[in-house]
């Protein structure tokens, strides 16, 4: 009876090589899912510049949309916009 290639057969052929295998294998998914996510999550970061909320539009860029829109017509985007700067250099 030979031995050598036919006992390492008789315990099923890897012996317990696979799980050793299984858990690398699980390990190197796990850090790769990680660092895309580091990637992607860090370039949102610098395309918004932080990572804080996206700015609120200002009152004057509102209204310049409205007037983009056609909401409103030059004359009355005018008066507006004279009355937002005047409210904020009064104190």
């Amino acid at each position: 009876m030979p031995y050598g290639y036919r006992d390492h057969m008789d315990n099923g052929g890897w012996g317990a090589g696979w799980i050793v295998m299984l858990i690398v294998m699980l390990v190197f998914l796990v850090l790769a899912a990680v660092v895309v996510w580091f990637l992607l999550s860090g370039s949102r970061r610098s395309i918004g510049g932080s990572s804080a909320e996206p700015s609120r539009p200002t009152p004057e860029q509102v209204l310049s949309e409205r007037l983009a829109r056609g909401d409103i017509d030059p004359d009355e985007y005018r008066a507006r916009l004279a009355a937002l700067r005047e409210s904020q250099t009064a104190p």
